[in-house]
């Protein structure tokens, strides 16, 4: 039997179980999957996370080293974040440069987290014009069985916690005045949904996205203001319904936020 058509045949069954109003673990349309959460556990790093939703697994770490900034901004640190997509992780990753889906979570991640100004950039700045700490936020997908973006985006707050910044690792003389501590202003979480058959899911398993005519992640505050919306994927949506994904993505992020950092 071919894979296009294994494609097909599951898709179908998300189809049969969403119009019996069932998803095919049982929850219900706007629950995740068990989520956990485990810090410092890559002891090279900065900050660390192990994040798992189900059976997705997303391992992210932080680093901070010394760098001379953008001649743009001469006074503020440097925020980079990447995403690794293995094929340990899943068979439809390959081995090679980084492609569309590893670029689009890299930035999905990235985004919640500048534009809701978590990291105080400026704070960063070592001597104006010459260096700046520069934060590298890696993420490693370990096991994917969808929503890699949510777990790698929890991932990164997580791990951007309670950071020490290395200064005596690289002989850098703190002021009196200064912090040895990343100061985190904001804790940005990010919620997906997808839309299925006119359906509205919650933290969609592998099969779901495959099956999903659109994916929406909404990044929110924690005020309940947006840092950032992503959509994906060929479906449109109307407007009432992105209006109800975004109530829902604040409303969850709220749920993971106060359970988990």
């Amino acid at each position: 039997m071919g894979l296009e058509v294994i494609s097909d045949i599951r898709t179908d069954y998300v189809y049969n179980l969403l119009e019996s109003g069932k998803r095919i673990d049982g929850r219900g349309f706007h629950d995740y999957r068990e989520i956990s959460v485990e810090r410092d556990i890559v002891n090279k790093a900065e900050g660390s996370a192990l994040v798992k939703i189900g059976d997705t697994a997303v391992l992210v770490g932080v680093k901070l080293e010394p760098g001379v900034p953008f001649p743009d901004t001469p006074d503020r640190g440097i925020l980079m974040t990447n995403a690794e997509l293995r094929p340990g992780a899943s068979p439809d990753f390959e081995i090679g440069p980084p492609n569309e889906d590893s670029i689009e979570l890299a930035r999905i991640v990235d985004r919640g987290i500048r534009e809701s100004e978590t990291i105080d950039l400026e704070k960063l700045c070592i001597e104006e014009g010459e260096k700046v700490w520069m934060i590298f936020i890696d993420i490693h997908a370990l096991d994917n069985d969808g929503n890699l973006i949510d777990a790698a985006a929890l991932g990164a707050i997580a791990s951007l916690s309670n950071i020490r910044i290395p200064n005596e690792r690289y002989g850098l003389v703190l002021e009196e005045t200064e912090e040895d501590t990343l100061s985190i202003r904001d804790t940005p979480v990010a919620v997906t949904l997808v839309e299925v058959e006119g359906n509205l899911l919650v933290d969609p398993n592998l099969y779901e996205e495959n099956a999903a005519a659109c994916r929406l992640t909404v990044s929110s505050n924690a005020d309940g203001t947006l840092s950032g919306i992503q959509k994906s994927g060929s479906g449109g949506l109307k407007k009432e319904q992105i209006s109800e994904m975004v109530e829902i993505g604040i409303e969850k992020a709220g749920e993971i936020r106060e359970k988990f950092l």
